[in-house]
């Protein structure tokens, strides 16, 4: 017992010192596949399961809380970890049309329920793909004063065909066939555009082979190393101030993370995460991809169709797209 207690405080003690590797990516020893005491982890970090408090959840999902303090920063922040071996994901909603989380929660039933992909105007501008089929792609050009246009590769995150869980950018070209990047084309507000995504650029194109799968962005992890792409995705979300967030990853032990944290001083204080402080906390929670989506008002989840942070609209906004799980 000795030996184990010893043991437990030595990793506790290494966890608080070394979430990452210097170079931004996740130790290997860390959340190896498998791993039933991944939960366990979490809790070593400073989050305290508060899964009881909103009712009767499946066993194979729990809700998280986060300490007071997460990147030295006031915080209020949830995550919701399920095991995907026997939870389902879903991506909801549609390519237009508004809804409230709370009615993406009463028409599917799903336990946990988080806001999605970007969208303007009732219209998503990020990618949906169910059953293998892309329902709508991720906006196929930006520009900040359309004169001069860009077309960036978006980030999604989600199941593939082959069964695992990864991110990647994407990219529909004009003949309808979505395609697929390793990393992001190189695209910059203020310098020359580059050529349109197609199946040669950016290098190592292959076909989408999405099967549930939601867009959004900037990609935060993949392959176990920070990204955080928003220049490249040509977000402008504010990704270096605080806001409230919301992110979705997988980690090798086949866990899905949902995150959401409060911002904008709804509680006094608690101003929210950069993009980069997100994708440092998914890493530490042992994320080997992950993805940031739509944040500010929209970041909401809800939990048994219960609030977890106070949305900075005062109530769940009207969103387009939301994830779940159940």
């Amino acid at each position: 017992m000795r030996r184990y207690t010893f043991f437990m405080l030595s990793l506790f003690a290494f966890i608080c010192v070394s979430c990452s590797s210097s170079d931004g990516s996740m130790p290997e020893w860390y959340w190896k596949s498998g791993d039933s005491t991944a939960d366990s982890s979490i809790v070593a970090l400073g989050w305290k399961n508060v899964s009881s408090s909103y009712g009767t959840l499946p066993s194979y999902i729990n809700l998280y809380k986060a300490p007071d303090s997460l990147q030295g920063k006031k915080a209020i922040a949830y995550i919701a970890v399920a095991d995907m071996s026997k939870a389902k994901f879903s991506v909801l909603g549609d390519s237009m049309g508004y809804k409230h989380l709370s009615d993406f929660y009463k028409d599917t039933s799903n336990t946990i329920v988080l806001n999605g992909g970007f969208f303007y105007n009732g219209v998503s501008l990020s990618l949906i793909c169910r059953n293998g089929k892309v329902i709508c792609p991720s906006n196929q050009v930006d520009s900040q004063d359309w004169v001069t246009l860009y077309y960036p590769t978006r980030g999604a995150f989600g199941l593939l065909s082959d069964g695992t869980y990864a991110t990647t950018w994407t990219y529909t070209t004009q003949s309808h066939v979505t395609y697929s990047y390793p990393q992001p084309a190189a695209n910059k507000y203020g310098t020359t555009p580059l050529a349109v995504p197609c199946d040669t650029f950016p290098s190592g194109a292959t076909k989408f082979s999405g099967a549930t799968m939601i867009g959004g962005g900037p990609v935060l992890i993949q392959n176990k190393v920070i990204k955080n792409t928003y220049e490249e995705e040509l977000l402008e979300i504010d990704p270096t101030s605080n806001q409230p967030r919301s992110a979705i990853g997988i980690t090798s032990g086949n866990k899905m993370i949902f995150f959401v944290c409060e911002g904008r001083n709804m509680t006094p204080g608690v101003g929210g995460f950069t993009t980069g402080d997100v994708a440092t906390i998914m890493l530490s929670l042992g994320c080997t991809e992950a993805m940031n989506l739509d944040g500010g008002g929209s970041s909401c989840m809800l939990v048994n169709g219960k609030e977890t942070i106070q949305p900075s609209d005062n109530s769940d906004r009207q969103v387009v797209t939301a994830v779940g799980l159940k």
